[in-house]
């Protein structure tokens, strides 16, 4: 019963960490290639 527990977190864990990674590895290039089609249509700063 007591591992069984363990491996409930631990899936519980992975899940959240992995769900988050994810986020991360989608969002960062997205928002890159936002700020250079912003740059490159409208002439914005990339730091806007």
């Amino acid at each position: 019963m007591n591992q069984l527990f363990y491996y409930l977190v631990f899936g519980i864990m992975a899940i959240v960490g992995g769900g988050s990674s994810l986020f991360l590895v989608i969002s960062l290039p997205a928002v890159i290639i936002w700020k250079l089609y912003r740059k490159i249509k409208y002439g914005y700063k990339i730091t806007d």
